[in-house]
């Protein structure tokens, strides 16, 4: 099949907006991971809501803690962003070619979109563990990237994948919602593609913020308890108040994450910090898809000139 450019530069564009989106809002994304990870009886929750959590950095002296595991988040966040809109794209424009179609429908859209993430989840899983264990750890204690993943072993290292599977939904749903969003926005604009004649087509930024913004609102509300679930069970050995090794084991799991929520909190505690991770995903993604719009043609001339570069060399190299 070749070179797939039009993959790379897709998949770098949306690599350096996951790592921008990533940094700004990384204190929030602490906050709420704190938050969530917390799993006590209403009248015994040392936060009662997102902001006890900033206001604990501040009153400690403690506030650049907010960015304890930043390092390995950009990381996780490049490397799974790559690999998912690399994927996404491959399999996309592979599913077109075989089909002939110029459009991919919904229910397509869904099983590329869920292929690309799984491949992702897997390749990343452990970047993410110890960057939730780094974000929960008490303000100020937190351990490196290494140190983290040699505490444990490689097999919890991998806790909470099987949820981050089925969390492969979550991006499933959203990037299927703004691709819909984006081709009939472009349709009625009856865009034209500028400049370069193969060159993908990009949103304005508003348009592409506004539109990230409504399809990630849609696949968190619609897969938050998961998210809930999966954030428990990668913090077990950080949080610390008083739980048993037994209690710590059973939380690991999936059955013993909702157990544990269900006891101490009752049914709204799948939804707790529902409200946090609504801003924080949907300012994240929103900024993370303009950034990524804006960036798409510039990234695919940049690729194009260097694919000439290397030709130019190698015809001059067999010259000689």
């Amino acid at each position: 099949m070749g070179f797939d450019l039009e993959s790379v530069a897709e998949a770098t564009s949306g690599a350096v907006g996951a790592l921008v989106s990533t940094t700004l809002l990384y204190p929030l994304d602490t906050c709420k991971t704190k938050y969530q990870a917390e799993v006590r009886a209403f009248n015994q929750q040392k936060y009662r809501n997102i902001s006890d959590v900033f206001w604990e950095a501040i009153s400690t002296l403690q506030v650049l803690s907010l960015y304890q595991g930043l390092g390995t988040k950009n990381f996780q966040s490049f490397i799974s962003q790559f690999i998912y809109f690399y994927g996404y794209s491959f399999f996309k424009r592979l599913y077109l070619r075989k089909t002939g179609k110029k459009t991919i429908g919904a229910k397509a859209n869904l099983i590329v979109a869920a292929a690309a993430g799984a491949c992702t989840v897997v390749v990343t899983q452990p970047l993410d563990t110890a960057s939730s264990r780094m974000q929960t750890s008490e303000f100020g204690k937190s351990k490196g990237l290494l140190k983290t993943l040699s505490e444990g072993t490689w097999k919890e290292a991998f806790n909470g994948l099987g949820i981050s599977l089925l969390l492969t939904s979550n991006p499933s749903i959203q990037y299927t919602v703004f691709d819909q969003l984006k081709q009939r926005l472009l349709t009625r604009q009856g865009s034209r593609k500028t400049g370069i004649a193969s060159s993908p087509e990009a949103l304005p930024a508003f348009s592409a913020f506004l539109l990230g913004a409504v399809s990630k609102c849609v696949a968190t509300v619609l897969t938050y308890p998961a998210i809930r679930c999966k954030v428990m069970i990668q913090a077990a050995e950080s949080d610390e108040d008083g739980k048993t090794e037994a209690d710590k084991k059973s939380q690991k799991t999936i059955s013993g994450a909702l157990f544990a929520i269900w006891k101490r909190e009752g049914p709204l505690g799948f939804f707790k910090g529902l409200q946090a991770q609504i801003l924080k995903t949907v300012l994240s993604s929103a900024l993370h898809l303009m950034i990524k719009e804006k960036i798409t043609k510039t990234t695919w001339i940049i690729l194009l000139a260097l694919k000439r570069f290397v030709f130019v060399k190698r015809v001059r190299l067999k010259a000689a």
